[in-house]
């Protein structure tokens, strides 16, 4: 048989907390995370540092669910968790003085996903 899904086997944990933490806390939006993240790498969702800059407000905490990359400018202190960055994006945020995490961390933090922000 085939395997489907992800090969790779931090996005498959990730995936499988992420659904575990929706069904315990009864926060439908990990379920939605985890969707995203199950979706092929072809149409997983990337995200440039200008979008986060546009939409998000200060001290938001933004979910990526997919990869953050370096492009545009990022002025503005907020969260960001992801599943990846790159390593300009990486650069950036920390420059704004920004913070940045993996979605797990997040999800330590805050498994019931209050206030939480979808970039997509």
């Amino acid at each position: 048989m085939r395997r489907t899904g992800p090969t790779n086997y931090v996005l498959r944990i990730t995936i499988d907390e992420l659904l575990k933490a929706s069904t315990r806390n009864k926060a439908p939006i990990w379920r939605y995370v985890a969707e995203m993240l199950s979706k092929s790498s072809r149409s997983r969702v990337v995200v440039n540092l200008s979008k986060i800059e546009r939409y998000a407000e200060e001290g938001d905490i933004v979910v990526v669910p997919g990869k953050v990359l370096g492009g545009g400018i990022l002025r503005k202190k907020v969260t960001i968790a992801a599943a990846q960055f790159s390593k300009t994006a990486l650069e950036k945020i920390r420059s704004s003085g920004s913070r940045h995490m993996h979605l797990l961390d997040l999800l330590k933090e805050n498994p019931e996903g209050r206030g939480v922000r979808i970039l997509a």
